[in-house]
């Protein structure tokens, strides 16, 4: 998840923000396993009535968030919160076609690519600087989902799935660079809004597809689950902790979503990880953890090395 600048959240300790993280990724998790609950929806018609049941939350959370006039606050019409909305309605669509074309865990750890993919864009894109280790894990993740990749060929499903699934780290890559050039320039670009046009977007690009529709009443409940629960309610507990935690502890939390995923999927669906996705996945999470840890390590040798040369 991309988040807004950094500033305080009134009554919000470091653990507070820990925790409620911890719970997002569980949150997040459970769309995997919930998928799986569908007796009659089907493909993009998934993608419709969760995107089109998140609009209706935050429409309902936003108002009792920030007040009646949060609506009138917003500008709209800025690019950089339109160009975040598109990225926002690709991973929505991206991450359930994916969901119906191979397993949970395969989908989950090919996201897991999120932060070397945002690195790359942008080191592209704006010139961020990435030091040997980060192009390391590069390296290292890659290799990962080139195994799961290879693994997998024969399976023309799985193989079509990843693909797909791939569109939720480009398009958050996108998404995160879109925020951090527009807060360099002297604009905010809210979180929360582009989500909602994200979800706008992706309900009235999926419609066509999504009719006649199938799903039954069990079926739009479960579906009024994901809309809410897995998606409006985390977005907004994620902005919240974003402003007390520093980005490196928000990075090594969100790898909580791919673990919590695969284990509800197993323990939910009967879909026990395979071979492939063990590797691969060790490697990807293993690579992240490696890259997010040296630079957590260097970051807090900087303020002693720093606090030294003023002494001497």
């Amino acid at each position: 998840m991309t988040s807004p600048a950094r500033t305080s959240t009134p009554g919000w300790s470091h653990a507070r923000a820990v925790w409620a993280m911890v719970a997002v990724t569980l949150m997040w998790s459970v769309a995997g396993v919930v998928t799986r609950q569908l007796t009659e929806t089907r493909g993009f018609e998934i993608t419709f009535w969760r995107s089109f049941f998140t609009v209706l939350a935050l429409l309902v959370i936003m108002p009792l968030w920030q007040g009646i006039g949060w609506f009138r606050a917003v500008h709209w019409t800025n690019k950089a919160l339109l160009l975040s909305g598109v990225c926002w309605s690709l991973m929505f669509t991206a991450f359930m076609v994916a969901l119906t074309l191979t397993s949970v865990g395969n989908v989950l750890v090919t996201m897991a690519v999120g932060p070397l993919f945002t690195a790359l864009v942008a080191r592209i894109a704006i010139g961020h600087r990435m030091p040997a280790r980060t192009w390391a894990a590069i390296a290292v993740a890659g290799a990962g989902i080139a195994y799961m990749f290879v693994r997998q060929f024969d399976a023309q499903g799985s193989l079509v799935g990843m693909a797909v699934a791939l569109g939720v780290p480009i398009g958050g890559a996108i998404n995160w660079t879109v925020v951090q050039r527009s807060q360099a320039h002297g604009e905010r670009v809210d979180l929360v809004p582009a989500v909602l046009v994200g979800a706008a977007i992706s309900t009235l690009a999926m419609l066509p597809f999504a009719l006649p529709p199938a799903a039954t009443k069990t079926d739009l409940a479960w579906l009024a689950m994901l809309g809410s629960v897995q998606l409006a309610i985390p977005c907004v507990l994620s902005v919240l902790s974003a402003r007390v935690l520093k980005a490196p502890e928000v990075s090594l939390l969100a790898l909580l979503e791919v673990i919590f995923g695969i284990l509800w999927a197993w323990w939910g669906a009967g879909e026990a990880p395979g071979q492939e996705v063990l590797i691969g996945g060790f490697l990807v999470i293993g690579a992240l953890l490696f890259n997010e840890l040296l630079g957590w390590r260097s970051r807090q040798a900087a303020p002693r090395i720093q606090t030294l040369d003023a002494e001497s």
